[in-house]
């Protein structure tokens, strides 16, 4: 392995533990540290903020990636591992609340949490993150799919869903409304988009669609 590739090894993992440990600072932070008889609706943001910050290295990575002009391969087990950590979150992080809702007598989504968890001016993000949510699960089906030549609409969707979820965040996140986690996601936002600025440069660049 090459230095660049070791570079772009130590960077991706480098990431992963960087952002999730944030991630958990954060919350820990607004838990005053007291971790006994948490409930449902103390786990789930966490896991929403973990997958984020994971996803969020995974554009860092594949621009790195480019710039370097390093094969795919050497990045793989990357984000292989990373993107099962990613789907596991993802699912678990609306799961717990539905299912804590549910326990509460609350009923089925969405009605569930748009009628009984965020406010009524709030419903809009909420949604946001939900079809985000299906987008994402969509994406996981490239490993069937990703040669198709409709396959590009759904890699452009997902991108889009990484916005809507900065916007489900910042409206909705607990641990986002003020504070320095709140100034870490406006630096997750602003990278981002030139991340994803230079990816789709370098794309049209090369004359794909």
């Amino acid at each position: 392995m090459n230095t660049k590739a070791q570079q772009l090894q130590v960077a991706a993992w480098g990431l992963a533990v960087f952002t999730t440990t944030l991630s958990l600072f954060v919350w820990g932070q607004l838990l005053d540290w007291e971790f006994a008889g948490l409930s449902a609706y103390d786990i789930f943001p966490v896991l929403g903020l973990i997958a984020f910050g994971l996803m969020w290295g995974h554009y860092v990575v594949a621009a790195l990636r480019q710039h370097w002009g390093l094969a795919p391969e050497v990045s793989k087990r990357y984000f292989d591992s990373t993107s099962i950590v990613v789907l596991a979150l993802i699912l678990l992080h609306p799961g717990l609340l539905i299912l804590q809702l549910w326990n509460d007598g609350f009923g089925l989504p969405p009605g569930s949490y748009l009628e009984h968890y965020v406010g009524p001016g709030l419903k809009w993000a909420a949604l946001l993150g939900s079809l985000s949510l299906i987008i994402f699960l969509l994406f996981e089906l490239r490993h069937w799919f990703s040669k198709k030549p409709w396959w590009r609409f759904v890699g452009l969707a997902s991108d889009v869903a990484m916005i809507a979820i900065l916007i489900h965040g910042f409206r909705l996140g607990t641990h986002l409304q003020s504070g320095w986690f709140r100034t870490v996601w406006i630096i997750y936002a602003i990278t981002l988009l030139a991340v994803m600025g230079i990816l789709y440069r370098d794309k049209f660049m090369k004359g794909e669609s």
